[in-house]
């Protein structure tokens, strides 16, 4: 293994395993692969096309130790469809139970080829390989897994945790800059939900970009705040806080994703918005004050993430993604609320008019 990698490891006792971050932590896929191989047990590569027209010298690599099949990025491939394409690609290769899948590609990857190993002979390995911003301090971290449903986000699903996560930065310097600021959201995010200190790193920093100095230490620091979260409470469990902190933005982003038709927004664009929106919300609830909602508008809004809806959707429709998101209990809207900089927590009895009047407020049709 390189030896500029940082280690993070998350500790779920018999089921920790470790992240590496580095220029060529990618490095390790192939090692892995092949004592994987010596050991007469196959790997299976799901990947990003993107990212392999961009990368095709490591495709090369990951060929020669292993099968590959190369899906489209975006939301809509998180589809029961391109789930059964992956099941059959695996049964043509009459894969067993030693065999293991590694997801190579941003969030949308990651998510179906790990419910797809959650899921196929009921559980096989699976390693991540997060290729993007986003899915580096982010989606490849914690064991979520899943697909969307027509009527919502991440609907079906399983946790299964990794056996390891290979961060290559050196895979970011091809990252369009919006894909790359859609990483920020989750990055931001972070911050606000439990590191004060993180947050005001980003404000007193120039823009983070592929090559930043600071940014490899970002995302070892984005690491550690989710792992302990997912230490925790690993299946979201908890009847307050814990792993639902890290959903901060987020009811309200799936609800945009959802009734603006998977593809309008990039995931990480929808949770900046969301973010604000949270913001706007614990305000209008007497948590935070207006000075902290502009912080959160600034920060957001320096990485050209939208503040407001792009283009007027129905209220209504938003609201009816909102009540078939995972975090409703007993028909009741829940959100995650920011109690200052650096704290969140679950709050659940709001007040469905308000939520309507502030979506109305950024940009939806009354």
């Amino acid at each position: 293994m390189a030896g500029r990698d940082i280690l993070v490891e998350v500790d779920l006792g018999l089921r920790r395993y470790p992240i590496r971050i580095g220029p060529d932590a990618a490095m390790g896929v192939l090692e892995t692969a092949g004592n994987l191989a010596r050991a007469n047990k196959r790997s299976a590569f799901i990947v990003d096309n993107g990212f392999a027209a961009a990368h095709p010298e490591f495709l090369r690599s990951l060929r020669a130790v292993g099968q590959v099949l190369l899906l489209p990025a975006g939301e809509k491939t998180k589809s029961l469809t391109r789930l059964s394409e992956i099941y059959d690609f695996l049964a043509g290769l009459k894969f067993d139970r030693s065999c293991c899948i590694f997801a190579v590609g941003g969030g949308v990857i990651g998510d179906i080829a790990g419910f797809a190993a959650a899921s196929y002979l009921r559980g096989i390995d699976y390693y991540q390989v997060p290729t993007t911003l986003l899915s580096m301090v982010d989606s490849s971290v914690g064991g979520k897994t899943g697909i969307n449903l027509p009527a919502g986000k991440n609907l079906v699903g399983a946790f299964l945790q990794p056996k390891a996560v290979f961060s290559s930065t050196r895979f970011l310097e091809t990252l369009p800059r919006r894909v790359f600021n859609c990483g920020m959201a989750e990055i931001i995010k972070h911050g606000l939900l439990g590191d004060a200190a993180l947050f005001e790193r980003l404000e007193n920093l120039d823009n983070l970009h592929a090559g930043h100095a600071e940014l490899p230490s970002i995302i070892r620091r984005n690491c550690e705040i989710k792992a302990a979260v997912v230490r925790a409470d690993e299946r979201e469990r908890a009847d307050r806080g814990g792993r639902a902190l890290l959903n901060l933005g987020h009811t309200f982003a799936h609800a945009v994703e959802n009734a603006a038709g998977y593809g309008d927004y990039e995931h990480g664009e929808a949770v900046g918005l969301g973010l604000v929106l949270a913001g706007e919300l614990s305000n209008r609830l007497g948590i935070i004050d207006r000075a902290v909602l502009d912080r959160i508008r600034s920060l957001v809004g320096r990485y050209r993430l939208p503040a407001r809806l792009r283009k007027p959707v129905a209220v209504g429709k938003l609201v009816e993604a909102m009540l078939r998101d995972k975090k409703i209990r007993r028909g009741q809207l829940r959100f995650v609320v920011l109690k200052r900089i650096g704290e969140a927590a679950t709050k659940g009895r709001i007040d469905p008019a308000l939520v309507k009047e502030i979506l109305v407020q950024y940009g939806a049709r009354g």
